[in-house]
């Protein structure tokens, strides 16, 4: 393997990472938000809110990505 393929191999990475954890937590977040909205009809501002946290961690792996590739 040529060791220019390191960084990319890196930021590939760190990207999948990031995606299966923001999915595993919108699932947990998801579902939860579901039997709470069951419950009450005024927590959907909230829970629209903390469905929408995790893609941060998307973002943030998109950015360390970025640096590892040495784009930034």
């Amino acid at each position: 393997m040529a060791i220019g393929s390191f960084p990319a191999i890196s930021a590939a990475i760190a990207i999948a990472v990031s995606a299966i954890a923001t999915a595993y937590a919108q699932a947990k977040i998801g579902s939860a938000g579901i039997g709470a909205l069951a419950e009450d009809d005024d927590l959907f501002g909230s829970v629209l809110i903390l469905t929408a946290i995790p893609e941060t961690i998307v973002i943030f792996g998109l950015v360390v990505s970025l640096v590892v590739a040495g784009f930034i």
